[in-house]
C-alpha cells in the first residue's frame, strides 16, 4: 500500500493558510505510508506533466490533525515519487 489510508475531504477545520504562510514552513521527509491523502480521484495528465509544480509548490502540503497526516496538496507528486520506487518525499508539515 502506498498512503496509509485515502479519504474524500479534509476531517480537519478550515486553517485558512495562504500560499506565502505555507511557503515559510520548512520542507522536511515524510514516509509516504504515514499519508492520509484528501483525495480520491487525480487526473492522469497532470500524473505525467512534466510541469506539474510550474505554478505551485515544489513541496506537497500536509496538516498534521489528530494523529494523522493528511496530504492536502501534492497527490500527483506524492504517486509520482511512489512510482519512483521512493518510499518517502519531503513536505511542508502544518501542526493544527
Amino acid at each position: 500500500m502506498i498512503f496509509k489510508a485515502v479519504r474524500d475531504g479534509r476531517p480537519y477545520p478550515d486553517h485558512g493558510k495562504t500560499m506565502k504562510e505555507w511557503s515559510e514552513i520548512p520542507p522536511r521527509p515524510v514516509r509516504l505510508d504515514q499519508l492520509i491523502t484528501t483525495k480520491r480521484e487525480l487526473a492522469l495528465d497532470r500524473l505525467l506533466a512534466e510541469d506539474s509544480t510550474f505554478y505551485g509548490d515544489l513541496f506537497p502540503h500536509v496538516v498534521q490533525w489528530e494523529d494523522g497526516l493528511y496530504l492536502e496538496d501534492g497527490l500527483h507528486r506524492a504517486l509520482r515519487a511512489a512510482l519512483q520506487q521512493r518510499t518517502s518525499i519531503h513536505v511542508r508539515v502544518l501542526v493544527l
